[in-house]
């Protein structure tokens, strides 16, 4: 009989890439088989995150959970991941139930952990590996996301050393994927009918630049967007790195999304020079006004930090100002976690948990506001939609090229045609249910 394996996967889209070459490699040797419910599984085997305080909590929560089934049917339990990479020596102390601990670069052992993991007289917990230069592309992937979108990872680390972020500790520096192996692992997504394309790294931006002493992200969207994509969106770009040419190059390709994800973090210059983000206040309003001039319907969406340490009232209402008058199309907002390891962990003039609370409520009230405006302004378009998922019978939910699965927003439409997923079709905007479009199937795209 074969084993049993069930996957947990936590935290980001980056994360989950990572979890579907362990579920492919698995996949391929007939002594496994994945299981969809975790409650069926000999084996489960934990992808966890450590980026802030909460994501470390859910993580721990998990591994409590199914430690504690152990006392059933469970007979195994795996962590790896972010947590297992940070504190993997206290995984194993605080919680002995655990039978395996790997490292990131050691996940391509995950078949050897779980087989040792079932031996009575197992003693080997802790699997570590050497780093990986690039992503192994001739594993093939599970794709865990719905089968019409896909997320390809072009690069592993971060050379930024933000005064908060634990990311470079953990992931090591950054590290692209040859072209060549992008290309390849593209291709195969392609064959899967994949329909939207969905880049990573910590920061595309600064692709290729250690691999080729140049920046070839957007050599490398000219080369994708020759493959059959209806959609090729890009996550995580850091302003800084973005040229005029990048823009110029998404502006006339026609199936590169024109939806830029900046995650600029704060607007006060002295709060950017703390964290050690390599930009200023000046250089991202006139990045943002570029984007804009060149693309006028671009969506831009960003990230920010509320409550960093020593953020004064003043500094806090300039970002808040900021975003009255920007007028993101997408935003979202982290309390600042103070993370041990990092710069700013021993940093002066914490902010208190409720002051920081406050703040990010403050930052997304705002940020809802603007977006609910800028949703209602879309009734009576008609819009290109992409199906996602059937909700009832003859209702469906779909999102615009404005919106990434799972963080943004969604469109909600009737359609008396039967429509599969990865459909694109036209729909009528009719109405709004807070941020999220309501509308009526027009006709059917491809």
């Amino acid at each position: 009989m074969p084993i049993k394996v069930g996957f947990v996967s936590l935290g980001c889209s980056k994360n989950m890439v990572d979890t579907e070459y362990m579920l492919g490699d698995l996949n391929k040797d007939d002594e496994f088989s994945i299981v969809a419910d975790e409650n069926e599984s000999d084996v489960v085997v934990i992808n966890t995150c450590a980026f802030i305080e909460a994501a470390k909590e859910e993580a721990i929560n998990t591994i409590l959970e199914f430690v504690e089934k152990k006392k059933e049917n469970l007979k195994s339990v795996i962590v790896t991941g972010c947590l297992a990479q940070r504190y993997k020596k206290e995984i194993l102390e605080k919680i002995p139930e655990v039978d395996a601990v790997l490292e990131i670069n050691s996940q391509q052992q995950i078949k050897k952990a779980i087989k040792n993991s079932l031996k009575k007289n197992n003693t080997k917990k802790f699997y570590s590996g050497p780093a990986l230069t690039t992503t192994n592309c001739e594993k093939v992937r599970v794709i865990s996301t719905p089968s019409h979108y896909a997320y390809l990872k072009i690069a592993e680390g971060c050379n930024n050393f933000c005064s908060y972020c634990a990311i470079p500790y953990i992931r090591g520096r950054f590290k692209s994927k040859p072209i060549e192996e992008i290309l390849k692992e593209a291709k195969w997504l392609e064959e899967k009918n994949v329909k939207e394309l969905i880049l990573i790294a910590q920061n595309t931006a600064y692709y290729g630049l250690d691999l080729y002493n140049e920046l070839k992200l957007e050599d490398l969207l000219k080369k994708l967007s020759k493959l059959n994509f209806k959609w090729i969106r890009l996550l995580y770009l850091y302003p800084e790195l973005i040229k005029e040419s990048l823009i110029k190059t998404i502006a006339k390709t026609e199936n590169i999304l024109p939806y830029f994800d900046l995650p600029i973090q704060h607007i006060n210059d002295l709060i950017l020079e703390k964290m050690n983000r390599k930009t200023n206040s000046k250089q991202i309003i006139e990045k943002i006004n570029l984007i804009r001039k060149i693309i006028p319907n671009a969506t831009i969406r960003t990230s920010l930090i509320a409550g960093f340490p020593g953020e004064t009232e003043e500094q806090f209402n300039e970002l808040l100002n900021f975003v009255k008058k920007i007028k993101f199309n997408r935003l979202g907002c982290f309390k600042y976690s103070n993370e041990e390891g990092t710069k700013s962990f021993n940093f002066k003039n914490q902010i208190s948990e409720k002051v920081k609370l406050k703040r990010t409520q403050l930052i997304y009230e705002e940020s809802e506001k603007i977006i609910i405006k800028q949703a209602k302004e879309e009734i009576s378009k008609n819009l290109t939609v992409i199906v996602d998922e059937k909700q009832d019978e003859n209702k469906y939910i779909g999102r615009t090229k404005k919106d990434a699965p799972e963080v943004d927003c969604l469109v909600y439409f009737n359609s008396s045609e039967k429509l599969k997923n990865g459909d694109f079709v036209k729909v009528k905007v009719t109405a709004t249910k807070e941020e999220n479009l309501v509308g009526e199937f027009l006709n059917k795209l491809c």
